[in-house]
Parts: structure tokens; sequence; C-alpha cells
């Protein structure tokens, strides 16, 4: 494969600026969090992104787009009161979304559609900070250990207190579904900016001021409780200090972090001081706590990340003191906000700032566990390509750059001096939101850009005289009902004949695009729109103290038409497939196939809507393998790809069914857990591609990959069926006309190359570090256990045993807690062991490989050994073997069953440069895939101005 490895597209990652998790921590919740548990991340340009950590996968589901002139400043998350259900049952309550951001309005996000659902404002300042009220939890009564019943009246919701920059401090209800003025409470001294809030309880909030102060409210009467001095600012600095940060211990003692670098604890009974620590150079901007109090984590301006621990009190003390256990720069600017989950299993602390990147920490096995880098670009690819015109289109924000890259050297002894692409276009959205999706059609002709209010569409020509090449791009009329109602996503067909349009609700529409006649007129879009029906999904049940997102997790998150663009198929959050295929309505009313109303067998006839599987130009889109559809994945869908048949064909059905050609039906399919299926869209069954290779068999580095795959390209040149995955920090090569090695060749070669190492060297192996490799290790949900050797904190794990004189009986016993794991506890918290279907599947491919091993055009050829490929195969392969990976121009191996490489960092996509058209014509590059894969590393992005410059 032939890379073009790029920099020049100029997107900018956005300062994190606010994290919130959807549940607060809870020691107590078994297993690796609840299945409804999501990251809210809140970004400069007014983006949020929504992340599943999946049990320490980390999943980018989705992205909530901001617009012009926003920020999010401030993230928190409620759950409703659940509801009485049938048969004494109880309804989970719904969990709400809230930001702020430079202005004096709360807003509350709708995640199924994308977009703001309502605000709250009023005639008060501009709010710093924003807080929820504590879960309402029920207490038990003294006697009988039973648990009380709310109060008459009293509201298990919770409400939301916001500071503002005049020192008053708004509460707001959520009761009812809404978002309405509750209260204000403002202190009676002069007026300044609150800076931070936190709930001591369900009934106390503390607010930190610039004012060097910290004051206590009660809730239900605004009553102003006390008022905290901290003090003077230190000589030679402002006098007074800004308390950038307050939260509160489970035992009520506050924590606050303030401009001169300090965190201080009060006491929780008579708010006096208890300890000073002076942990930063510069501004303490964020304090994370654990569940149980005995860990705060702060972060600062000197980009600093300190650690601190509840040292147990010594005899005669009766306070216990804190103390630095470490500090690291786990960021290259501020670290600004953190955010906090614990569980029995998992206990992470994620933090953020200026340099766009979370960072996930372990927090109760601070020091054991390395931290781990999610990524700063989003994990949708922002990046289409048109092969045949060599374009790349990129769009960040409002803006929509077209670039052209031109080709390669075809020897190592051309000349490549001078300028490889050039910039030919450049289109400004007008409108405040910001853009959603965008798609460039395989021609290079068609522009689609979408945002959640808008659906526009350019067409690109080339300008008559521009030796430079440079683009003249049109808008095109559009029907008011295409784009009055926006799109979460936009995708062109491959032969540009048909648009798909996501709406931000989700659902599917299809629009004809009529081409132009001649070079001046511009192509038309037919008003008619057709709306694609979804298969109805049973919804998943969730315990009520989990809390229930509705139909978020019906988002579509992939859609993709098939190469000869009869096929399109659409996946979701749920692990959801629906697909639709083109059938030819005038062939099917010649063969005599109609109803009396012109609708064919397979309408729905107890659907009345008008666009519904209506039929533009003799063209009707239908629900493919109705009969037995893509049953559901255990997770949601990454990606979908059609495998392209190989060679093309345009060969017709009969005119009744789709007109995909052969071969062309088969779906990929990557799950967010990195399973890989192939299907078989027109019969809804496995391809036999997937049924001869399970999960089971995928290779063990690409199962242990940590990032998610964003997207895949297909590489068909001169008999090779390869699939080459890409994620943030990845590159993976699967040959699809080899099998994978089954979990016995896998654990062989494993054995084999343990044996090799362990004669290699001659060192003698610690018995504690051999038992440490073999004990499988779960992380608590950042990155990977720590070796012992590389610790920087040598805390002991283990103790020698020896009962009696004699030493050679002694034991080695750890002193690792390890929680027995209760059937059904962890199953609640959707942990499950898949060790029986992973062996079936295992068996069952065994079979397969076993009964044929050859594939030919879909059908497996019986009789051969699995041992033994058809010459058929053996001509691809040797066709393979003669094709080396080429990066960069540097030969590489020769094919393999797979190949992987972590040569390249902060992946903002990858995109085709040539077809199997240009290679037919004898333009292609050597008769290898050409790609442009664009790199966006963080060294290369300006950040803001830093207080504390760096430092040793």
């Amino acid at each position: 494969m032939d890379i073009h490895r790029c920099r020049f597209v100029s997107y900018n990652p956005q300062a994190i600026n606010s994290l919130a998790f959807s549940h607060p921590p809870s020691i107590d919740t078994a297993g690796r969090g609840v299945p409804t548990l999501r990251l809210a991340v809140g970004r400069a340009n007014g983006d949020i992104e929504i992340w599943n950590p999946m049990r320490g996968a980390w999943f980018q589901e989705t992205m909530l787009r901001g617009g012009k002139d926003r920020s999010i400043e401030g993230l928190t998350w409620t759950l409703d009161p659940s509801q009485d259900g049938p048969d004494g049952s109880k309804l989970p309550g719904k969990l709400r979304l809230f930001s702020i951001g430079y202005s004096s309005a709360v807003t509350e996000w709708d995640l199924e559609q994308g977009r703001p659902l309502r605000h709250s404002s009023g005639n008060y300042g501009e709010i710093w900070c924003l807080a929820a009220q504590p879960r309402w939890q029920p207490t038990k009564r003294g006697k009988d250990g039973k648990f009380l019943p709310p109060a008459e009246g009293e509201y298990t919701g919770q409400h939301l207190a916001a500071g503002c920059a005049d020192g008053s401090i708004v509460i707001l209800s959520t009761a009812d579904d809404d978002l309405k003025f509750l209260r204000l409470m403002r202190p009676s001294t002069k007026r300044a900016r609150v800076l931070s809030v936190a709930f001591q309880n369900r009934h106390t909030i503390v607010a930190g001021y610039a004012d060097s102060s910290i004051r206590l409210f009660d809730i239900r009467n605004g009553q102003q409780l006390r008022t905290i001095s901290l003090g003077k600012g230190p000589a030679g600095g402002p006098q007074e200090l800004l308390v950038w940060s307050v939260k509160c211990l489970p035992d009520g003692t506050i924590v606050s972090g303030d401009s001169a670098g300090e965190i201080r604890f009060w006491d929780a009974k008579n708010y006096s001081l208890a300890q000073r620590l002076q942990g930063h150079l510069a501004d303490v901007l964020d304090l994370a706590v654990s569940a149980n109090g005995d860990t705060v984590v702060s972060g600062g301006a000197d980009q600093r990340t300190v650690v601190f621990r509840k040292k147990e009190s010594d005899k005669g003390d009766k306070k216990a003191r804190w103390a630095e256990v470490m500090h690291r720069r786990y960021h290259s600017h501020d670290v600004k906000t953190f955010a906090v989950y614990e569980t029995k299993d998992i206990s992470i602390a994620v933090s953020g700032g200026p340099d766009a990147t979370p960072i996930v920490l372990p927090l109760r096995e601070f020091g054991k566990e390395h931290h781990r880098k999610l990524s700063s670009l989003p994990q949708i690819p922002q990046l289409t390509s048109s092969p045949s015109s060599r374009l790349v289109m990129s769009f960040w924000d409002r803006e929509v750059s077209l670039w052209r890259v031109s080709r390669g050297p075809t020897s190592q002894h051309e000349s490549i001096d001078g300028q490889r692409h050039r910039l030919v276009a450049k289109v400004m959205v007008q409108g405040e939101e910001n853009i959603t999706s965008a798609m460039l059609s395989s021609d290079g002709r068609i522009l689609v850009v979408a945002t959640v209010s808008d659906v526009k569409i350019f067409t690109v020509r080339r300008r008559k005289g521009d030796e430079k090449g440079a683009l003249r791009v049109q808008k095109i009329d559009v029907p008011k009902a295409l784009s009055s109602e926006g799109a979460r996503l936009v995708t062109i067909s491959p032969d540009s004949r048909w648009l798909c349009v996501i709406r931000p609700n989700s659902e599917v529409y299809v629009a004809r695009i009529q081409p132009s006649s001649s070079a001046t007129e511009k192509p038309q879009v037919i008003p008619q729109l057709a709306n694609l029906k979804r298969a109805p999904r049973h919804a998943r049940h969730e315990k009520h103290s989990h809390g229930t997102l509705g139909n978020y997790e019906r988002i579509i998150r992939s859609v993709v038409f098939s190469e000869d663009s009869a096929i399109l198929a659409a996946g979701d959050l749920s692990g959801c497939i629906d697909t639709w295929a083109l059938s030819n309505e005038i062939a099917s009313q010649a063969n005599g196939k109609t109803k009396s109303n012109g609708a064919t067998d397979s309408d729905d006839d107890s659907s009345d809507d008008e666009d519904e599987n209506i039929a533009i130009e003799g063209e009707r889109w239908l629900p493919a393998a109705s009969e037995s559809p893509i049953p559901r994945m255990k997770s949601g869908i990454t990606l979908l790809s059609f495998r392209p048949a190989s060679p093309p064909t345009n060969t017709l059905t009969n005119g009744t069914g789709p007109k995909a050609s052969a071969g062309q039906d088969r779906l990929m399919v990557v799950t967010s857990e990195h399973q890989l299926i192939e299907f078989e869209v027109l019969t809804g069954k496995l391809s036999h591609w997937s049924r001869r290779n399970p999960k089971a068999c995928l290779p063990a580095e690409f199962r242990g990959v940590k990032d998610r795959a964003m997207g895949c390209i297909w590489d068909l040149f001169e008999g090779r069926e390869r699939l080459w995955m890409y994620g943030t920090s990845w590159l993976w090569m699967f040959d699809l006309l080899q099998d994978f090695p089954t979990p016995e060749e896998m654990e062989a070669e494993e054995k084999k190359s343990s044996n090799q190492i362990a004669k290699a060297s001659k060192r003698k192996r610690d018995p504690l570090d051999e038992e440490e490799n073999n004990r499988k290790k779960p992380n608590s949900g950042a990155g990977d256990k720590i070796p012992r050797s590389q610790m920087d904190i040598h805390l002991g794990t283990k103790v020698r045993k020896i009962v009696g004189s004699d030493e050679s009986q002694g034991e080695w016993i750890s002193l690792d807690q390890e929680r027995p794991r209760v059937p059904g506890e962890d199953d609640e918290a959707y942990d499950y062991d898949e060790t029986f279907t992973v062996g079936n599947d295992a068996n069952l491919a065994r079979l397969r490989r076993e009964d044929g091993s050859t594939i030919e055009n879909g059908t497996p050829k019986k009789g051969t050994s699995k041992s033994k490929p058809s010459s058929d195969a053996n001509q691809n392969a040797d066709a393979s073997k003669k094709s080396l990976v080429t990066t960069n121009g540097n030969l590489s191996q020769p094919t393999r069953r797979w190949w992987h490489t972590y040569k390249y960092r902060d992946l903002l996509g990858i995109v085709p440069l040539s077809s199997l058209s240009d290679d037919e014509q004898g333009q292609g590059p050597s008769g290898n895939l050409e790609v442009a894969l664009i790199e966006r590393p963080m060294w290369d992005v300006e950040l803001p101005g830093k207080y504390v410059k760096d430092y040793e």
C-alpha cells in the first residue's frame, strides 16, 4: 500500500473545560460500572463528546455539536425520580445532561437528537459554575432497620445550583421534566464572583468566592449559614485569593483549592482550618475526591497532578493528617477539570485541560497502574475523498476545505521535490451551528454539508483557465423537505445518484439526485423523499437505580452504501443493523407483482405515511432480508463497510429483487468490542469467511488494542483481498484470503515464543515476578498494571509466611485483597463470561474449515483439505506475495495473515486516492492501493500561553 503521510489538514482540537460522569462514585456498586454510565466532555468550541467507558475500553459514541461563539464551561448530570410501574415495579428515572458557558443560561441537552432541549435564564449575572444536588438516599429506622419513605412533599430528584458573577447562587428545579427557577441566594456583603460550588449534603451548599472566602447556604430557605475566610494572599501578589475549587468529603470535610497553590482542609462541624498543604507553584484549578474520602487529587496551572492520601493518626492524635504521595505532569498545559467514578472493581479519575487530551488516571491503584490517554480527535473521521479526482475533503466547526493531492513518485529515481498537495477550495457555512457531517461524492462533483438545523448541497467544478486547479463551488437549490430539519449524518452513493440523510432523531431518508445534462447546468434534487423505516427492536430494561437514557442507544452512528449503490446499511449504538435494498418498480409492475395502489407485496399495509416505501423514478427502497434480519450485536456498531466485488461487475438480477451484483452484499461489521463479523445482507446470514473466522480466532494483539477502530479501507488490487483498519494510533491489515489461526495454534505459538525467550535469558527468574506475569490482573479502568520493578511508589505487595524454623517451607502471600466473584452480582454490571461462547465458536469454525477451506465467489468449495488450498487460492496467495507492503517508498516484509504498526500517531483519518478503475486504465501507481494518511499530532497544534513555563 502506497501511503501519503500528510499533516496539511488544519484541524485544531479544542480545550477541555469540563468533565462529568453520569453517575456518582460509589464503592458499594458491584462490577465495573452500570450499563448507562457515560462521560461527558465539554470543549471550548461548544461541542460535547459522550464517551462510554465500556469496562475500560473507552468508546466515543457521539458528539453534540456546538456553534459560533459558544463554549462549554460546566457540565453536570441529574437523575429523575423513579416512577411506579405496572405490577408494583419501579421504572427508572431519566438521566439528564446540563451545561453552562459564558452566559446567564443553563442549557439542557437532548441526547437522542444531539441538540439543546431547553434553556433557563433570568435576571442574574453570568454563570461561572454549576453543581447538581446529591441523589436522595433513604434512611434506616433505628429500631427495625427498615428504610424510611421520603417526607410528605419532599422532592427526591436533584436540583441544580449555579454560581453567578454577581455573587448570587441560583437554585433551579428539575421537577416535572422541566427546568424552572426556584430560589436565589446572595450574601449581604460585596458582590464577588462565585467560582465554585459543591453540595455538603442535600440541603447545604458550599461556594468558593473570588474574595478569599467560602460561604455555606441552606437551599431550603436561602439562609447563609457561615462565612469562612482564607485570609490575605501571599506577599507580592493579589490580596484576595480566588477559590477555584471546593469539594466535600463523605464525612463533610471541606477541601478547597485557591490561587495561591494551596489545598486546605476545613473541619465539617466548626469549619475551622484543619490542615493546609502547598501542592502547586500556581493556581489550583480543580480537585477530585475519592468515594471513601481517603484520596484527594489536585490539578493546577503548573501542569502538575498531585495526589494526597490520608495518613492514619498516631497514638494520642485525634485527627488524621494528609500528605502528598506523588505528583506528575500528565498534561502539557493547565490541568483544568476532573471527573471521578468508582465501584468495587473500577476506580478512575479523568482529567482535562487546554491540551485537549483526556487523561484517565487510576485513583485507588495510583502508582500501581499506568495512566491512559484518550484521543483528542473525533472518533468518527471528518474526512472523505474522491479517488478519481484525487480530492480530500475535511471539515471543522463551520468550515469545509478541499485539497488536491498529486501523485507520488513511481520509482525511486524520480524526484519528490515540490509541493505534493494544494488547497483548491474552501466553503464557510452560514449560520451559527457547527457542521455535524459532510460528504464528497466519489466523482468529486457534489458536496453535501449538514448541521442539526440545515442540509446544504454544492456542486464542485474546475475553474476555466485556472492553471493551479482551483475549484468553483456553487450552491444547489435544495427542497425544503430535505434541508429544513437538518441531519446527523449524510452520505452519497458511489454512483452519485442517491443521498442518504440521517435526521437528528435518527430517522432515515433517501433523496434522488438528478445528474446535470451538460457541464453548465447544476444537478437537481428531486423533491420527493423516501422515509426508510427501521425494524422495531425491544428496548433493554434497566434497573431503576441505573437510570435510563431513553432512546439514546438507537442513535445511528454509521451508514454506508454498497459498491453498486443498490444496498444501504445503518448501525446504531445498541448494536442493531438495518438494511435496505433497491428494487426496480417498473420491472416489478411488468411482472404483475403490484397491488392496486401501486405498492409491492413487501410493503407494510398498516402504514399510511406518504413517504414510506415510496417509489422515486421507478425505483423503491425495501427492507433487505425482512424474513431474517441481521441480529443485534452485543455492543455498539463502530463502523460498517461493504466488501467490494473483485473484479467489479454490473450484472443485474431479473428486476424483481435487489439490483446488487453477486458478492457485493457482504457487509463487514466492527463493534465497539472489536469484533469483526461479516454478513450477507440479502439473506441476513453470516458470510462463509465470518463462519470460518469467529471472534475466538482473532489475533490476540488485535483484541488487546485499546483505541477503538475509526475506519477501514479495502485493498483488492492484483487479486488481493485485504482489509486495512485504523484507529487513532494504529494501522492494521487483515488478509481475508487466509484464515486466522485457531486458539490452539495461537497457544502453541505463544508457548514456543516464551520458551525461546526463556532459553535466551540466562538470568534466574524471581518466582514472584513469574507468578505476577502468569496471573491475570484486570486494571481498574485506566492503564495496565505496572511491574513492581518499575513502580515509583515501592509498596510491598506480598509477605512471606514461615511456620516453624524451616524457611524452605515458606509461602508467599499476596497483600492485595482481591474481591471474590459473586455469581449474579457482577452480571448486573454487564460483566459476562464468554468462555463457553468462545469455545463453541472455535469448534464450529474448525469444523467449517475441515468441510471446505476454499471460497470462490462467496461459495465454499467442498472436498478440499484444510491444509491444501485450491489452485485459485494459491494463485491469489502468490500474487499477494509478489506485492510488498510499501510505506513512504520503503519495502517491508511480504504479506502475511495480518500486519500492524503503531508508527503513526493522532490519526485524523485515512482516505483512498486510487480506485480499481484507475488501475484498470493503467493509472494506478505500481498496482497498489494509494491512500492519504492524515495525521494531526498535538505538537503541531498551537496552544494558548501558560501561566507557568516549562520546568523540570
